[in-house]
């Protein structure tokens, strides 16, 4: 089931033949990673760290009744014979002394979860040496996340994939080199996808251009579980629309811009909510900011934003917009700012409950 954080789950039919090619995907790129990071390497272009010589495994701390620990992580990892190591519930310290006990080499989750795993004060003192990848997916990694990650000790290096449950997994992926390099990307597209951007009314748009992303091929899904009006709205002569906002780069680099559902229509302009977090995690008194639209008589929308700050920060809404002035058109900087004392709300697989966010926080 999708995890529906802007709507209700629907039943995605996965299919035997889309579960091989997206394993054939997760194998094609870790081999194009390798062999592009091996060249750079050899060319002396610039300095890479080889690779961990420790045996493959990984720690995915999501359900795996979701896509990405099921397809992107169990399949592979039982095809190569390798050790799995999962959470009952994701916590950042009983992570990093399971990464130290069981050298994990790869740590899969969503960016909140890499992000804890940086900030936990247990990082600097946990074995965390085997780590050779630390991504994975279900939202966008910040720019500042990806350096991060990559100034981290031990030599870690980014990585993420960008997919759906629709697409039995990712639909491109992006790590080593290229990764710190395009910063905003999600990679290249797999090989047995074909792709089109489209306009709201679904012309294709061309290359560097914004639009909806839409992929066909034998990894999408045959639909929706008795859903046939769902089926027939998503998927039209065979191409699959994600929902998502992106432009492909002259490289062919695809970069998520946003869901196409996750944005603030504020007084007519389009406010895309991962532009605006982005922005604001480039703060260092952040630890979580979730960017949504409040009902404004006005404007439509404005721009609101719920936030969790790292201990002992003292950042107020003062701040905060001194903080994005530079960054951002000043109609994109939330005037409705909420400071919490406790996380914010996940769900099961580690994304935020923007409208659980919004209800709770409007409400009276």
């Amino acid at each position: 089931y999708t995890s529906g954080t802007t709507g209700f789950p629907k039943g995605a039919q996965l299919t035997h033949r889309g579960s091989v090619h997206n394993l054939m995907h997760m194998a094609f790129a870790n081999a194009a990673a390798g062999a592009a990071a091996a060249a750079v390497a050899e060319s002396g272009a610039v300095e890479i760290e080889p690779p961990k010589e420790v045996p493959p495994s990984a720690m995915v701390p999501t359900p795996l009744f979701h896509v990405t620990a099921n397809n992107c992580v169990l399949h592979p990892l039982t095809f190569l014979g390798a050790k799995l190591v999962l959470m009952h519930k994701w916590d950042p310290g009983r992570a990093l002394e399971l990464i130290e006990r069981e050298q994990v080499a790869t740590f899969t989750g969503v960016p909140t979860m890499s992000r804890e795993l940086l900030l936990h004060p247990d990082w600097e003192t946990r074995d965390t040496s085997s780590l050779g990848s630390m991504g994975g997916g279900g939202a966008a990694l910040q720019p500042d996340l990806v350096e991060k990650i990559s100034k981290a000790k031990g030599a870690v290096q980014p990585s993420t994939g960008y997919g759906l449950t629709e697409t039995h997994g990712i639909i491109t992926a992006v790590g080593n080199i290229f990764f710190n390099l395009k910063p905003t990307s999600a990679g290249r597209i797999m090989p047995t996808f074909d792709y089109k951007v489209v306009d709201e009314d679904g012309n294709p748009v061309p290359d560097g251009e914004r639009g909806e992303f839409c992929v066909k091929g034998p990894a999408v899904v045959k639909g929706y579980l008795n859903r046939p009006e769902a089926t027939a709205e998503a998927i039209v002569d065979g191409y699959f629309s994600t929902g998502d906002i992106v432009y492909v780069d002259e490289d062919g680099f695809v970069h998520i811009v946003d869901r196409a559902k996750d944005m603030v229509l504020r007084g007519g302009e389009n406010v895309y909510c991962a532009e605006v977090e982005a922005a604001i995690y480039e703060h260092p008194d952040i630890a979580e900011a979730a960017v949504f639209g409040v009902e404004d008589e006005r404007l439509g929308e404005a721009v609101g934003v719920a936030i969790h700050l790292v201990p002992e920060a003292t950042l107020d809404q003062a701040g905060l917009t001194a903080h994005l002035e530079p960054l951002l058109a000043k109609f994109k900087i939330p005037e409705h700012v909420w400071f919490l004392d406790e996380p914010l709300p996940q769900n099961a697989n580690g994304k935020f409950l923007k409208r659980q966010l919004r209800e709770s926080l409007t409400a009276g």
